[in-house]
């Protein structure tokens, strides 16, 4: 069963970019909270050492005073910088404790793959969480994956987690979590070929020049998340 945390959030009224960078200037961290039952919507912010007590604490559901109402809240999304992994804005979700949520859990693996310590082979995890559904009294901290019957070429897919039965998989239960791969060999050099010999190359003529590189989309990082 989680734990429950009180969070300290003040109230912003300045919503400009120049004030979110000072905000954060001054050791602040910008969010929103949202009302589970109206489309009700505050903007807020806290401080640093606020939100990293949170986190060490292990807890999902957090207690914050909204005016004169005390709302019990869990973090729906957490924006970070692309490079430095800085927090650059958090949003707050308020919940009915007797309603299920939909919730975005970090999954960990446990164990040491067979595959790895005696097959020479490497372990690849591709999902860090998934999505379930749950009661927010029930939501758990992390899933932990057992991996260690994993041998070389197999996989542990989102299906193959046993949990509770009062947690629904919402995520594709067909996504692999980790597998274990063949470690990559080093190309071999191609051999020097002789001069005239030309046996196994493309002729350069031939070779298809209509395929272009794709222009990279870069998307604007936004401040309000």
């Amino acid at each position: 069963m989680a734990d429950e945390f009180k969070l300290d959030i003040f109230k912003r009224d300045n919503l400009s970019k120049s004030s979110l960078k000072q905000l954060r200037r001054d050791g602040n961290i910008p969010g929103i909270f949202y009302s589970y039952n109206s489309k009700e919507s505050i903007p807020f912010y806290m401080g640093n050492k606020t939100l990293s007590e949170a986190k060490k604490s292990g807890a999902r559901i957090f207690n914050i005073a909204v005016g004169s109402k005390k709302q019990t809240v869990i973090f729906k999304t957490v924006q970070y910088h692309p490079v430095t992994d800085e927090i650059l804005h958090v949003d707050l979700y308020g919940v009915n404790m007797d309603k299920a949520v939909a919730i975005q859990v970090q999954l960990i693996l446990e164990g040491n793959a067979k595959g790895v310590a005696s097959e020479g082979g490497v372990l690849v995890q591709s999902l860090n969480e998934i999505e379930i559904e749950c009661l927010p009294s029930d939501i758990p901290e992390n899933l932990s994956v057992d991996i260690s019957n994993l041998g070389l070429g197999d996989s542990f897919k989102v299906s193959d987690l046993q949990l509770d039965e009062k947690l629904v998989i919402k995520s594709d239960t067909e996504q692999v979590i980790a597998s274990v791969t063949q470690a990559m060999k080093e190309e071999e050099a191609q051999p020097d070929l002789e001069e005239g010999e030309t046996e196994g190359l493309a002729d350069p003529v031939e070779q298809s020049s209509d395929e272009k590189p794709k222009d990279d989309d870069s998307s604007n990082d936004s401040d309000e998340g």
